[in-house]
């Protein structure tokens, strides 16, 4: 038991303050009501009149006061839903290469494997950029800002900062090297500001959204790599016609007067739609990677990873809020 209140020395001040309070409360009540509901009027009146008792339980018949301590008891780690969750992303991996790819390469050359490995390092070194920038901004309360400004403007901005950041870093020579690393670390903190009010989730939510991307990710990035040549460059077409329909469906509840049975048609093409689609762009960007180091070892065109990570990063942070969205819709329905 806590203790909680006051020293010694007041402690019978307090106590003979109340009880004459009291009495002088009840006298008149108690020829209405029983003992038992003046006892339960005492007893809040105690509570009510002392400043000291908020949050506690006095009780009459000592001269302190305490309250019940709130014990949170955090859940042991699992081992068994740790290895049961392992071999369920080791079992999908294995699927997915086995339907996706029933013939696959016999290698991967030098340059295919340098450039895949730049490219995934500028991968992992933007999404931790724009993390902690995304942190620091919404410690700051710039995301409180974001979320009260007028949507369209922030729409606009977002936009034109990220779009315009890309544009800047891809048409940069990569011989330019500190043009286009700040140029990318640009495009970043653009994409750090759109973020930082998803730090108003859960961190529980976030975590397990991390997770799980960073899983779909590694195994349809590993099917990519491993799949013959220009098996996935072929999707392009479709993925852009698919995009459309995810950008629109995106905006319709910002634009048209839909109904309820609309807006939930609308969201489910955003966000499961969205989610299988950016899963294809991850197969098409990393075949798409390893087709430009080939180009590159020929000598047609400039190895260049950090235009490469720059789709590899849309990617995933478009498979991370979709799947923040899912998770926060399955756990308000619990």
């Amino acid at each position: 038991m806590l203790r909680v209140g006051i020293s010694s020395s007041a402690r019978p001040f307090f106590t003979a303050n109340f009880s004459r309070q009291a009495r002088q409360q009840i006298q008149p009540a108690s020829r209405q009501f029983s003992s038992f509901r003046a006892n339960g009027l005492l007893q809040t009146f105690q509570k009510r009149s002392n400043p000291f008792t908020r949050g506690s339980v006095f009780s009459s018949s000592r001269s302190y006061m305490s309250e019940t301590p709130i014990i949170q008891t955090s859940k042991a780690f699992s081992w068994r839903r740790f290895a049961l969750t392992a071999a369920g992303v080791a079992g999908a991996v294995v699927v997915i290469e086995g339907v996706l790819n029933r013939e696959t390469r016999d290698g991967l050359s030098a340059g295919e494997q340098a450039l895949l490995h730049d490219s995934f390092k500028y991968t992992g070194g933007g999404l931790v950029l724009t993390a902690l920038a995304a942190r620091a901004m919404f410690k700051s309360g710039f995301a409180v800002r974001v979320m009260t400004a007028n949507p369209w403007l922030v729409l606009g901005v977002s936009l034109v900062g990220g779009i315009g950041t890309m544009m800047g870093t891809m048409y940069t020579s990569p011989e330019n090297t500190v043009q286009k690393h700040l140029l990318w670390g640009a495009f970043n903190l653009c994409q750090a500001a759109t973020l930082s009010p998803m730090f108003f989730f859960a961190p529980a939510i976030l975590s397990r959204a991390a997770l799980y991307t960073c899983g779909i990710v590694g195994s349809l990035s590993y099917v990519g790599a491993t799949a013959t040549n220009d098996k996935y460059i072929n999707m392009g077409g479709p993925l852009l016609a698919g995009i459309t329909v995810v950008a629109l469906s995106s905006l319709a509840p910002m634009a048209l007067p839909l109904g309820m049975r609309g807006l939930a048609v609308t969201e489910a093409i955003s966000l499961y739609g969205g989610l299988a689609l950016f899963g294809a762009f991850v197969l098409y960007d990393t075949q798409k990677i390893l087709l430009h180091a080939r180009l590159a070892e020929q000598g047609r065109m400039i190895a260049d990873p950090i235009n490469e990570a720059l789709g590899l990063e849309l990617d995933m942070i478009n498979i991370f809020i979709r799947l923040v969205q899912i998770l926060s819709m399955q756990n308000n329905r619990k």
